[in-house]
């Protein structure tokens, strides 16, 4: 591969390091949560059985740390075979040579939603495989838009329409029209971006290029300021998490959130209804962030073929679709498929989670994502807080990415 200067947090941490190859018939493997799937561990079992002689070991660590010891075990020289990660940090690893690609071949890609393989392709190389995914969708509260005079069964399908929803709400009831989530988070980020993906708007294009100062962006960022008075006040006080209870718990109008929002409102009384993320003046069709995790195999260990190999193996079309249907998922199809249109037929609230995929976008890779992450959060908190005007804001920000592609 082509070789770089190290980068960010990563390329500090491998200063001086020696790598260390790990046990030949073993495949250690970070993976995050509280605890394993049992799919997975069923599928551990079955691979093994397969595979004489070879080994898969688990090490559970919580969401909150598990990509920061596979970063710092590898930056040490000490790599797990192969770890769950967050598939944005997947630039930075390959630049900072701590992975191994992990190819797919026409077959393969062609498996899964549009726009999927993006996600873990740099280069036009594949650096890891999907194994977790999220889109959003718009929820609403029927009571709430009921009582602000708005037709509880007619969502807003744009975003003048849910601004001025919003506005309604606010002015008519006593609740907030709209939950915006502004706080010091890497959703605060993923939040904007789904306002960015719903105007066939970019952050950086396949040549590197920042092209994130746009009409499309600018209007995206518009709407913020212009959605912020009819929001929940101090929207810099709260992450994504925080506004889906604030929602849940019927005190507002309007708010955009994964699947497992769905799955919660069902437990309790709320007349609610979720539908496809409003759509900008020069969106093409629905839209959504991309986000999806990945499973990364590390270089230096002298299991990489067969990490390869597990990987695909966890990740094969109905192992994963086992996996995403699981009770405590609460994570979209990666891959389209009879079982998925049975599941968007029976329930439809899964339908606009498929919906907005076509015309979606992947999360942005960059050098140091940390970097990019905070210029983002900093651009949305000055525009929320009335500190600056948008349009000064985003050339500032694009200016500033420039150090972080």
């Amino acid at each position: 591969m082509t070789t770089f200067a190290k980068t960010g947090l990563i390329g500090m941490m491998l200063a001086g390091t020696t790598a260390l190859p790990a046990m030949a018939q073993d495949i250690s493997w970070i993976y995050c949560g509280d605890r394993i799937d049992p799919v997975h561990e069923n599928y551990i079992a079955e691979w093994e059985a397969m595979n004489e002689g070879w080994t898969v070991t688990p090490e559970v660590v919580g969401w909150a740390q598990c990509q920061d010891k596979a970063t710092t075990l590898a930056a040490a020289g000490s790599p797990v075979g192969m770890a769950y990660v967050g598939s944005r940090t997947l630039k930075e690893f390959a630049i900072n040579e701590l992975i191994v690609p992990v190819p797919m071949s026409e077959d393969e890609m062609a498996l899964y939603y549009p726009h999927i393989v993006d996600t873990v392709t740099f280069e036009g190389t594949q650096w890891g495989v999907p194994i977790a995914f999220s889109t959003k969708a718009m929820y609403w509260n029927k009571d709430i838009f009921e009582a602000a005079g708005l037709d509880p069964e007619s969502p807003p399908t744009t975003w003048e329409e849910t601004i001025d929803a919003a506005r309604q709400i606010t002015e008519n009831t006593d609740f907030s029209g709209y939950g915006l989530s502004a706080k010091t988070f890497d959703n605060t980020m993923h939040q904007f971006l789904h306002w960015v993906y719903t105007n066939n708007g970019q952050i950086i294009d396949s040549d590197d290029n920042i092209v994130m100062d746009s009409p499309e962006v600018l209007q995206a960022l518009e709407a913020y300021r212009d959605i912020t008075p009819y929001s929940v006040p101090g929207a810099t006080a709260y992450e994504q998490n925080e506004m889906r209870a604030i929602f849940l718990d019927g005190q507002v109008g309007m708010l955009q959130a994964s699947i497992g929002t769905a799955f919660r409102a069902m437990e309790t009384d709320m007349n609610w209804g979720v539908t496809n993320l409003p759509t900008g003046p020069a969106a093409e069709g629905p839209g959504t962030l991309l986000i999806t995790d990945s499973l990364v195999v590390f270089s230096e260990t002298g299991v990489e073929d067969k990490a390869i190999e597990f990987a695909k193996f966890i990740t094969s079309p109905d192992v994963q679709l086992e996996y995403e249907m699981s009770p405590d998922a609460g994570l979209t199809p990666l891959r389209p498929s009879a079982a998925v249109d049975d599941l968007v037929a029976e329930a439809p609230h899964w339908a606009p989670y498929i919906d907005g995929i076509e015309f979606g976008g992947p999360e942005p890779l960059f050098t140091d994502y940390t970097g990019f992450q905070n210029v983002m959060i900093e651009m949305v908190q000055a525009v929320v807080t009335g500190d600056a005007e948008p349009a000064d804001a985003l050339t500032r920000a694009a200016g500033q990415l420039e150090d972080y592609k």
